[in-house]
């Protein structure tokens, strides 16, 4: 699990070795870091070292001293280096450096910005280290230029210094110009900014190198899952299992506008591991439903009278008084039995004044907007795509739901403020009735985890991970075998909603074969 933090956190985990004077070991270990980092990225790509070029961008402080440091050791392995320099207030023993290593220098201006850039933009690997985790708003003045000139002339290699330069660290907000890296070398720990969008599709892909603050390190603000942590937390039926106790999911979703919002969420709930499924609809919806998948069962007495469920999926596609009841009659159902629920789409409109925490809304960011604006709060789509950490977190405290924010990251906000985070899939799933399969998978685990999410012991406990937040990680593990699978559908070209929800099978086998070979076999 990946865990992120503020800039003053990190800022307050320093202050320690700062306060005892290993501020300059705390930068030689960040720039050693750096430049690692540049040597592997330039081997991968088949760069000879010796000859190679690399330009540091240079701001004022300690991301600028990082930079100069770093420039001085590839230098001092043979590479041609310039330090373009931003400010006057540059790190001088960072300067004195790289100048001592054979470092050309060049104060930007206005009237030499687009002749630098395009000197830069040349070189094999550039370096941005003008702003830090300590800035705040954008780069103004003639490194504004600067940067909007190497942007649009789209560089090679670039190598972010603890974070693309006007990204927050905080939140990931973008303020323009911003250098997209191919790297982000980020120092001590994550960023929250880098794992939240527009940050994270700024900083390309990240690299954390330690510099010895990891025991300072509070809670942190966001967490991601990774492939390591899905073994443990999927479930898995015991040897006495039956279809009741692998849980049971209400679907009422899809209409006769829209039949295919219904197969294709059933279809990814029967394939993510549900014990039954139950679909609500109309008859003329049921009968395609079945056809599709006949394992589900269809209920034509909504909620139903017989059997039991454990969670319910509503919303997707749903149209009609007829059908638009059955969602109101289920949500009402999952409320007065404390059970949890997907809600998604016309689900959203829905909603009551305050929603249960086991409530997982999953809207996108024009029915984000949409949510908040019928509570208050007017906000646009772009709004939404330009802060979406911060409106997720406000969606969550707004309703009193877990709010699972769907885009190219996928944001998770808890109630409770914690934030997960995940980014496996591909731009390629951006296809109707992705968001329907997505759904289905998330009901299909919350059917059956429901019941053994809460727990003193247990893998979650083992991760850390609060009660309070567990519904929001959850939603996080149906976000990444959503995009794993979409992923592996793809295979770089363009999917269907179905072909992502029939990779899922295949996904949590592998997944669930991990688990298998970790935990050994009896002697």
């Amino acid at each position: 699990m990946i865990s992120a933090f503020t800039g003053q956190q990190i800022r307050a985990a320093e202050k320690p070795l700062l306060d005892s004077g290993e501020g300059a070991v705390l930068m030689q270990r960040a720039a050693y870091g750096l430049s690692q980092a540049a040597v592997r990225e330039l081997r991968r790509r088949g760069k000879r070292l010796y000859g190679a070029s690399a330009t540091v961008l240079v701001g004022k402080g300690n991301n600028g001293g990082d930079g100069l440091f770093a420039g001085a050791l590839l230098a001092r392995r043979g590479m041609r280096t310039t330090a373009i320099l931003t400010s006057d207030g540059v790190h001088g023993p960072g300067l004195a450096a790289f100048k001592a290593a054979g470092g050309r220098v060049h104060p930007v201006t206005r009237s030499s910005a687009e002749d630098l850039a395009v000197l830069a933009a040349a070189d094999d690997v550039i370096i941005d280290a003008i702003l830090g985790t300590g800035a705040s708003g954008g780069v103004r003045g003639d490194a504004a230029e600067l940067l909007a000139c190497l942007q649009e002339l789209a560089p090679g290699l670039v190598i972010a210094c603890d974070l693309p330069s006007g990204v927050d660290a905080d939140t990931g907000e973008a303020h323009w110009p911003v250098l997209d890296a191919h790297v982000t070398v980020t120092f001590g720990a994550a960023k929250a900014g880098l794992l939240a969008d527009p940050g994270e599709g700024h900083a390309g892909r990240l690299e954390l190198v330690p510099i010895g603050i990891e025991e300072f390190l509070p809670r942190p603000v966001l967490l991601r899952l990774d492939e390591a942590d899905f073994p443990e937390l999927l479930p898995a039926p015991g040897r006495r299992a039956h279809k009741y106790s692998r849980g049971v999911l209400g679907v009422v979703a899809g209409s006769e506008r829209y039949p295919g919002a219904a197969m294709l969420s059933v279809h990814a709930a029967v394939l993510s591991g549900a014990g039954m499924v139950r679909y609500l609809g109309p008859d003329t919806v049921a009968r395609q439903v079945l056809q599709h998948s006949p394992e589900a069962i269809w209920e034509p007495h909504e909620p139903p009278e017989s059997g039991r469920v454990q969670a319910w999926l509503v919303g997707s596609g749903v149209l009609g008084n007829e059908q638009i009841q059955r969602g109101q009659n289920a949500l009402t159902a999952a409320r007065e039995a404390g059970l949890p629920a997907v809600v998604d789409a016309g689900g959203l409109e829905l909603l009551p004044e305050e929603c249960p925490p086991n409530w997982i809304l999953t809207p996108h960011a024009g029915e984000l907007a949409a949510l908040l604006a019928r509570r208050g709060t007017e906000v646009t789509r772009d709004d939404v795509e330009a802060r979406p950490l911060h409106f997720v977190r406000l969606a969550a405290e707004s309703t009193g739901a877990t709010v699972l924010l769907k885009g190219a990251t996928t944001i998770v906000a808890s109630p409770s403020g914690m934030v997960f985070s995940q980014s496996e899939g591909t731009s390629w799933m951006a296809t109707a009735g992705s968001g329907d399969s997505l759904g289905g998978i998330l009901g299909s685990l919350l059917a059956q985890l429901a019941e053994g999410l809460g727990g003193d012991d247990g893998p979650f406990a083992a991760r850390d991970i609060a009660v309070k937040d567990r519904w929001a990680a959850v939603g996080a593990m149906a976000a990444s075998l959503h995009g794993l699978a979409g992923a592996s559908a793809s295979q770089g070209g363009p999917v269907t909603a179905g072909a992502i929800a029939q990779e899922v099978p295949p996904i949590l086998r592998n997944l669930h074969s991990k688990h298998t070979s970790n935990s050994g076999n009896p002697g």
